[in-house]
């Protein structure tokens, strides 16, 4: 058994989370890592090849992509080939990458929101124009809207953004909801950009998109990574799967042409060691994340007027916030002048996200109750 409740003091270490913010009150619940101390075949693999004394350039090994592999196989019912395989330093290069290699500037890219936010720059940086379809929300659970979807889409939309499992509304989307987006690319001759970052933080079964359709895998570019799963993304380290060659070449170029395709010294060894010996961390770790979930959604719904749905996957909470009539400006200032919390504003996600704040869930229990607790002081404190 795995200790989730300790305490690990990150602050003091450069730590985005901890450190961006003055103030040494403040409970950071926002940017997307894991307060949690990785397993200890990841450190002793970092240790170990930190003893060799030499971080030249590096290249990944026959059983860095083994281990990918088979990893895939194992947790997600997916078979890829070493060749499918291409490494950068981070899924939103990826996403950047994969826009540029699917469509020219002034043609569209659909995305369903709200969603993480980097899809939009990932769009807009290079060009290219966004048609967004908002989810439905069904109070707190959201599903897709394919009738709305088909009334957006133009001649001029070339590509799809999924995102799956879902950043922010924590879904994990159903076989059937995924066959429906596979058979929207399919229609209009769309290619597909999915963003699996998620993948193996779920709380039911997950469904790589390459699953769903064979004729759609041709033409998806399937960005993964061990970064979220193991809080490894210091690291840098994504591997992107694409099965048709042409595309593949294609995307390769671009990255080549930024020449920021290399791994540093540690990314072998470490993702070796966490794709063949952390499962049973990984499935601990999901029994706690769910349980954090649960527990902070029964508070969470106890504190009128705020709404929170248990999410499927990821460990991002999506607290509806509308009931208290504030804007953006105001809702950050309640939670981190009142509450002492640090979150995630709504509308970084998109419009759809307004009266909405992420927290995040990757963190030991009593850090969660400490935020409940000063949550229920901050209301104590507006009325």
């Amino acid at each position: 058994m795995y200790n989730f409740d300790k305490q690990y003091n990150r602050r003091g270490t450069e730590c985005t989370k901890w450190d961006a913010f003055e103030g040494k009150d403040l409970l950071p619940m926002w940017i997307a890592d894991m307060d949690f101390e990785a397993p200890a075949p990841i450190y002793e693999a970092f240790e170990k090849r930190a003893s060799h004394h030499v971080y030249a350039y590096s290249m990944l090994s026959k059983q860095y992509y083994q281990a990918v592999i088979d990893w895939m196989q194992r947790r997600h019912n997916f078979h890829i080939e070493k060749d499918w395989i291409v490494f950068t330093p981070g899924v939103v290069v990826a996403l950047t990458l994969g826009v540029q290699a699917v469509t020219e500037p002034g043609e569209e890219v659909m995305i369903l929101s709200p969603v993480y936010g980097p899809f939009r720059g990932a769009t807009t940086a290079c060009g290219r124009k966004l048609v967004e379809s908002p989810l439905i929300n069904n109070n707190g659970y959201y599903t897709i809207d394919f009738e709305d979807m088909e009334k957006r889409i133009t001649p001029n939309t070339k590509a799809f953004m999924l995102c799956s499992p879902h950043n922010p509304v924590g879904r994990v989307w159903t076989e059937e909801e995924l066959k429906g987006i596979a058979d929207f690319c399919l229609k209009h001759n769309l290619y597909l950009i999915a963003d699996e970052i998620h993948n193996d933080l779920v709380f039911k079964d997950h469904i790589v998109i390459n699953n769903i359709s064979g004729d759609l895998a041709e033409r998806t570019i399937l960005c993964t990574a061990p970064s979220k799963t193991f809080n490894l993304a210091g690291l840098q380290a994504s591997n992107i799967i694409i099965k048709n060659e042409e595309l593949r070449t294609k995307f390769k170029q671009l990255l080549n042409n930024l020449h920021i395709g290399s791994a540093n010294a540690f990314v072998d060894s470490v993702v070796i060691a966490a794709y063949t010996k952390c499962d049973e961390w990984l499935d601990e770790l999901n029994a706690y994340l769910k349980a954090n979930m649960e527990y902070f959604a029964k508070e969470i719904n106890a504190i009128a007027p705020l709404k929170m749905c248990v999410p499927e996957g990821t460990y991002l909470a999506w607290v509806d916030c509308r009931g208290m009539n504030m804007t953006t400006k105001e809702l950050t200032a309640f939670f981190k002048e009142k509450c002492g919390l640090v979150l995630n504003n709504g509308t970084f996600f998109g419009a759809e996200g307004e009266g909405f704040v992420r927290v995040n869930m990757a963190c030991p229990r009593a850090y969660i109750e400490e935020a409940v607790k000063r949550i229920r002081g901050g209301f104590a404190k507006n009325k």
